[in-house]
């Protein structure tokens, strides 16, 4: 009876209803599909790169890994707005939420110009990070140097089209809207696809560009993904009231202004400090030669893909979680929270396993040598091994920013990969003689092993449900 007695309080606890997961399965499967595609293509948009060689596919990587931080600053950025966005769309203040559409679009533009001056004056200096590789020859680094800024010259360009791309996809996700930045997304990476093959290799009689072609047809995706949101959003205006008026002017409230930048602030540089110290934990995998650019390249687009399930189910965390907070449910915030998180891990146990067993396979399909192949391999029975408390550790990474408890999140994220993991993947990579894969596992210990147990304790301490509307 103790044990049936237990197992029931467990059920109740983190099992939720029918109705419960229809709700969940409606709000999600849109974004899973989104991220799914996104995922897809970017692995075949890899693959197309990775035909043209190592060198090309490990200019491209670098340029995408310091650009990986540009769009996570933006992210947290959108992020700051959006836990004011959903709060106010959950009582019901559609002028509260057409602010914070005006102060999203303000920092996408400042934010997009900044990436932009330095990706121009201190591009090159960020990229020679990934190529000090003792194994790399002259003509080696060389050759991948200027492939990266090729690619970068015409990625410019690309920047602040998906900052204001952010904005509206933000706002509408704020409002439970899922299905329309989905259809966004899937416009621009069809549009991608197409003319990635046409202008990489030249196909149809279409110019032979190589990695430039690659950059043209990510930014050409990228207007036509913007220009379908402000459309789209625009188009709709009975069903999103928030707009009638949004652009009238640029004014954002004062008082508002200073409440998103203190809870948002946080929070931006948590993304854009956090993006930075895993670019740099790459640049210390990059020690170990080219080799381990391209490898690491492999294993990061892979599993972009197969974790699309951990991130639309973080964004489906801060989506129903905010709503709830706003209206003032606290309990019943702390329970769905609950309840996806036990669903999120669930189902990444499925994802993990599917890396594994693919692991052998998805490192063939490259054009590159094969000791290449076989550290992806290893590398991507790692990144599956770990996936599930990379689900638990990001759920409870959204649960805690949609309360507003951004500064615990900037220690959660950012702090403990420039205090913890950082200086593990440092020192191994410069005073051990330890292998990519060895290496790459230690730093993965390290950090979701250990996160994933603090990630329970903050969850279980309920610190996080906050009703910051209404503070």
């Amino acid at each position: 009876m103790f044990w049936r007695f237990t197992f029931m309080q467990f059920i109740k606890k983190f099992i939720g209803t029918k109705a419960f997961y229809l709700s969940v399965i409606v709000l999600l499967l849109p974004m899973v599909i989104q991220q799914g595609i996104t995922q897809f293509v970017n692995l075949l948009d890899n693959v197309m790169v990775g035909r043209l060689g190592t060198e090309p596919m490990s200019g491209v990587a670098i340029v995408n890994q310091i650009i990986f931080i540009f769009n996570l600053t933006i992210f947290g950025g959108m992020s700051g707005a959006s836990i004011f966005g959903a709060q106010y769309y959950g009582k019901g203040d559609l002028d509260g939420l057409r602010h914070t559409l005006r102060f999203r679009l303000i920092f996408a533009f400042a934010i997009g110009v900044l990436g932009i001056l330095a990706l121009i004056f201190f591009g090159e200096s960020f990229f020679m990070l990934f190529l000090n590789g003792e194994a790399n020859t002259p003509e080696e680094t060389a050759a991948t140097l200027a492939h990266a800024q090729s690619y970068m010259r015409i990625m410019l360009w690309g920047l602040l089209p998906f900052a204001v791309s952010n904005c509206f996809a933000s706002v509408l996700k704020d409002t439970g809207e899922t299905f329309i930045p989905m259809v966004a997304s899937v416009i621009s990476i069809a549009v991608n696809l197409v003319l990635n093959y046409l202008l990489i290799f030249g196909s149809f009689g279409f110019p032979k560009m190589g990695v430039a072609g690659a950059a043209l047809a990510t930014v050409i995706a990228r207007y036509i993904e913007m220009g379908y949101l402000i459309m789209e959003t625009l188009r709709h205006k009975k069903k999103f009231p928030f707009v009638q008026g949004a652009f009238r002017s640029l004014r954002v409230p004062l008082p508002l202004v200073r409440r998103i930048v203190i809870t948002g602030t946080p929070l931006m540089l948590n993304e854009s400090l956090w993006s930075m110290g895993i670019s740099m934990i790459s640049a210390c995998y990059a020690t170990r030669g080219l080799a381990a650019v391209a490898a690491s390249n492999i294993n990061s687009t892979a599993f972009n893909l197969f974790s699309m399930l951990l991130m639309s189910m973080g964004n489906a965390v801060a989506i129903m979680c905010g709503q709830q907070l706003g209206a003032n449910d606290i309990e019943g915030a702390k329970d769905t929270v609950r309840k996806l998180t036990a669903f999120g891990v669930a189902m990444n146990v499925v994802m993990g396993l599917l890396l594994i067993s693919s692991s052998g396979v998805i490192p063939m399909i490259y054009n590159t040598e094969e000791n290449v192949r076989q550290l992806a391999a290893q590398m991507l029975i790692i990144s599956g091994a770990f996936l599930p408390l990379g689900a638990l550790t990001n759920c409870s990474y959204f649960a805690i920013r949609s309360g507003g408890r951004t500064f615990i999140t900037f220690l959660f994220d950012c702090a403990y990969t420039w205090v913890v993991c950082l200086p593990v993947a440092f020192l191994l990579s410069r005073f051990t003689t330890l292998s990519l894969p060895w290496l790459f596992l230690l730093v993965q210990c390290v950090d979701s092993g250990l996160k994933a147990v603090i990630s329970v304790i903050m969850l279980k301490s309920g610190i996080w449900a906050k009703n910051v509307v209404n503070a």
